[in-house]
């Protein structure tokens, strides 16, 4: 029996870049699921329905690149063979970190709209911390847990709108015009 074939080094991604992409996919889907309003149980359904269509079709179509990802740089890959990983993986993959995703939106939007009264809220807010701290102790290929049990791996491309490039110009652009 062959071992698997290796896929060609990728270059690492930053955690901080992957956090940020994975914010800036939250706030779409939170948007698109707050527009619906009504009880918490519907906007905890659009959330899901949004995630998989945003992180999911649409990675499949975009050669692994969701809203977030596109804007920073990455991209998702098949960690056994490289390329878009399939619709299986992908699912897997945004089904574990998805959930966690919507826990932690409907425990924000319970405290910004219940106030102190939503303290168990709180909890809600553990499940995708817990999921992404794998990232920091794996220092080899930075996987997540919702990495390692679809066999993903997020890696650096150059293909996307560069973000935090274009804040890192205006940024320095703003400190120069200060001097």
């Amino acid at each position: 029996m062959r071992p698997d074939p290796s896929p060609p080094p990728y270059p690492k991604v930053p955690i901080e870049r992957r956090g940020a992409a994975l914010l800036i996919d939250l706030f779409a889907v939170g948007i698109v699921s707050s527009l619906i309003g009504g009880s918490i149980t519907a906007v905890a359904f659009v959330f899901i329905v949004a995630w998989l269509g945003m992180r999911v079709i649409w990675v499949s179509k975009n050669h692994g690149q969701s809203l977030g990802r596109w804007a920073l740089d990455m991209k998702v890959v098949d960690a056994r063979v490289g390329g878009t990983p399939g619709l299986q993986e992908l699912v897997k993959r945004e089904a574990l970190v998805g959930a966690g995703a919507m826990l932690f939106y409907v425990g924000l939007v319970s405290l910004l709209t219940l106030g102190s009264g939503a303290a168990w809220a709180l909890i809600l807010f553990l499940p995708l911390p817990a999921d992404c701290s794998l990232a920091f102790s794996d220092r080899v290929k930075r996987q997540a847990f919702h990495d390692q049990i679809s066999r993903t791996l997020v890696v650096q491309t150059r293909r996307g709108y560069s973000l935090d490039l274009k804040i890192k110009r205006l940024v320095a652009e703003a400190k120069r015009r200060v001097k």
